[in-house]
């Protein structure tokens, strides 16, 4: 860390302590003393989707919570709960190195956690991910949900 008095490119660690998202450090120049702040931050990889269309654009978390919360509008499903899915998301993706994801991804693992939360949200949201266009695919997603949850 240069001084920003002398340019020295030695420093020392005065004080430490977490603010926020970032840690402040306080710091004494080696070579005259001067003291300065500096502010340490994690750099998180940018996480990009890559749409139906082929198109790419950056995962937005707001969006993703936005979704889910209409899947499960007037059920008993917490914003804590909904909050853990996103962050569920982005930790898997953190997890496993993902730079890109696939929206379909994204997708499933909402519903593999919408499963166990709540049945209604769970369909609702396949509703609209697997744009389901009839009566028929309503019933379908309904009886798989039905068969893999006596399973399991």
């Amino acid at each position: 860390m240069k001084c920003p008095y002398c340019g020295y490119e030695d420093s020392k660690v005065i004080d430490s302590r977490p603010n926020d998202e970032k840690i402040k450090r306080r710091r004494e120049c080696t070579k005259c003393g001067g003291r300065f702040t500096t502010y340490e931050v994690v750099e998180v990889p940018l996480l990009m989707v890559e749409k139906r269309s082929g198109g790419f654009e950056q995962f937005d978390k707001s969006k993703l919570i936005k979704g889910i919360f209409t899947a499960i509008k007037k059920r008993p499903v917490t914003k804590n709960q909904v909050e853990a899915i996103a962050d569920y998301v982005e930790n898997y993706c953190a997890d496993h190195l993902k730079t890109t994801i696939k929206s379909k991804e994204i997708g499933e693992i909402v519903l593999e956690q919408l499963r166990g939360i709540d049945p209604v949200a769970y369909i609702r949201f396949a509703s609209v991910y697997e744009d389901f266009t009839d009566i028929d695919s309503f019933v379908a997603a309904i009886s798989e949900f039905e068969k893999t949850d006596v399973i399991s």
